[in-house]
């Protein structure tokens, strides 16, 4: 009876088969015609890394870092010879106004100008320049006469905080500033 009834669906068993089948051949056919490439790449996913290094595998070539290059030989580094001072009783402000105008200048004219110079902060940035010379010579065998100042910096040092008395019991503040300055010479043709 199951047999002649009409609405049930999927009565004949073997029509339910040959259509899995079917599919089945139609996936194979198109696995054959698609290029298997694809497969290596999921297989080289699944594999661990230790394996891959058994087979010998390596990484793909996109991922290979470009050849370097030599860099060429780059030119020994300009002879600077320094010295600084540390703590020395002038403000910072002051001294860079020295400084400044000494800075780039050949030694004789630096000697020349902080010689005759007003400003006190000319003689301690003198003797800083004149040391540098001294190390010039005994240090790095130089001429101190053919140095020229590359570099003069002047930061600020700790301030000397005092208090001086004023007029009905009060008391104002004085600030003794401190610098600490440093030099750099080199010779002539080096900048």
């Amino acid at each position: 009876m199951a047999d002649e009834n009409p609405d049930k669906k999927n009565s004949n068993p073997d029509k339910k088969n040959s259509k899995k089948v079917a599919k089945k051949e139609q996936k194979k056919a198109a696995a054959k015609k698609e290029p298997a490439k694809p497969k290596k790449a999921k297989a080289a996913k699944g594999e661990s890394k230790k394996a891959a290094k058994k087979e010998g595998a390596k990484k793909p070539a996109a991922k290979k870092e470009p050849a370097k290059k030599e860099a060429p030989k780059a030119k020994p580094a300009p002879i600077v010879v320094r010295a600084s001072s540390r703590y020395v009783r002038v403000a910072p402000r002051k001294a860079r106004l020295i400084a400044d105008q000494v800075r780039g200048m050949q030694i004789d004219r630096a000697r020349a100008l902080l010689q005759f110079s007003p400003r006190g902060a000319a003689q301690d940035i003198g003797k800083l320049i004149e040391s540098a010379a001294a190390n010039a010579e005994n240090n790095h065998d130089l001429i101190a006469d053919e140095m020229r100042v590359a570099e003069i910096t002047v930061d600020e040092g700790p301030t000397l905080r005092r208090f001086r008395p004023r007029a009905l019991g009060r008391a104002t503040p004085i600030n003794k500033r401190t610098s600490h300055i440093a030099v750099a010479l080199s010779p002539e043709g080096e900048i």
